[in-house]
C-alpha cells in the first residue's frame, strides 16, 4: 500500500460496505455518503491504484459442495532448501487452499478442505507425506470456525 494514500470517511464507507457484500449497488452507496455514482467509481479506481484492495472474488460455501472436514497441517521437511519444489507439488493439490511458509517448528503450514476423515487421511498418506523431503506431518482437524473476518479499517 502506498504510504501517500490517504483514505476519508466516504472511502472507509465505501469499503466496508463493499466489504460486507461485495454486491452492494455502487448507486446505493452513492445515496448513502451523498456524492455520485460516478465519484463512487473513481474512489474505487483509486483504491485499487494503491493496492489497497487486493481482489474481488465470489466466495464458495465448502459444505455446500461436500467438503465438510476442514485440517491445517504442519509439515515439516528434511531441509529448507527443499520448500520450493514441496510448494510445488502442494500446489498440484486442489484441496490445499492455503500454505503458509512459517517460523518455528514447520517449514510449512497449510490449509486444506476434504470431503471427510477418510479423504483427508488418503491425501495426508498418499498425497502430502509422499512429497519428496516431507519427513514427518501434524495435523489439526478444525472442530469449528468461529471467526472469519478481514483486517478492519
Amino acid at each position: 500500500m502506498s504510504k501517500k494514500l490517504k483514505i476519508d470517511g466516504i472511502d472507509k464507507i465505501i469499503i466496508k460496505r463493499l466489504v460486507k457484500d461485495a454486491r452492494t449497488p455502487i448507486l446505493s452507496i452513492a445515496r448513502e455518503v451523498g456524492i455520485s455514482g460516478a465519484a463512487i467509481h473513481q474512489r474505487l479506481r483509486k483504491l485499487d491504484d494503491s493496492n489497497l484492495i487486493d481482489g474481488y472474488k465470489m466466495v464458495l460455501n465448502p459444505e455446500a459442495l461436500g467438503y465438510t472436514t476442514t485440517a491445517f497441517v504442519g509439515i515439516f521437511l528434511e531441509s529448507a532448501s527443499l520448500y520450493s519444489s514441496a510448494i510445488k507439488r502442494l500446489k498440484e493439490i486442489p484441496e490445499v487452499v492455503e500454505s503458509h511458509y512459517t517460523t518455528g517448528n514447520y517449514a510449512v503450514f497449510i490449509k486444506i478442505m476434504c470431503k471427510n476423515n477418510q479423504d483427508l487421511m488418503h491425501l495426508l498418506n498418499k498425497d502430502i507425506q509422499s512429497i519428496k523431503g516431507v519427513s514427518r506431518t501434524e495435523t489439526f482437524i478444525s472442530l469449528d470456525q468461529q471467526i472469519d473476518r478481514q483486517i478492519k479499517i
